[in-house]
């Protein structure tokens, strides 16, 4: 299972309904969403891209996030498009769920779920364990 942060997926969202175009999903260098119709820099890459946790070229080591993308993906590169008007964008959106995609060889299935670092059943932040010393 893949995971995209909710607050990183938001920008791209956003992007694409604001500008009436699909969401990408990518998996090539690194595993991405982006909106079709964005906003690109110099070198014409989009600005506004959210990667799966550990699927960063530009944070995860490159043996890293290569086998974590074959092994949930497969070998091949590839994009899929989807409306970002779909309800399970819209729990992104609304909420700040985080976007998890499990794989199989024909489907793909997109779900939410409330970031690790909430409470699902209160909806605020888990308190962040620290260490004092004396």
């Amino acid at each position: 299972m893949l995971r995209f942060k909710g607050k990183d997926l938001q920008p791209v969202l956003k992007e694409a309904i604001d500008n009436g175009g699909a969401v990408l999903f990518a998996k090539d260098q690194g595993v991405y969403m982006f909106s079709a119709e964005c906003e690109r820099d110099a070198d014409n890459n989009p600005k506004n891209l959210a990667y799966a946790e550990g699927c960063n070229p530009n944070l995860d080591k490159f043996d890293d996030w290569w086998t974590l993308s074959r092994a949930e993906l497969g070998g091949d590169d590839f994009g899929e498009e989807f409306d970002p008007n779909d309800n399970v964008f819209q729990a992104v959106l609304a909420y700040g769920h985080d976007l998890t995609i499990t794989a199989t060889r024909t489907h793909l299935t997109l779900e939410t779920e409330v970031p690790r670092d909430v409470n699902a059943q209160t909806g605020k932040a888990r308190p962040r364990s620290r260490q004092q010393k004396r």
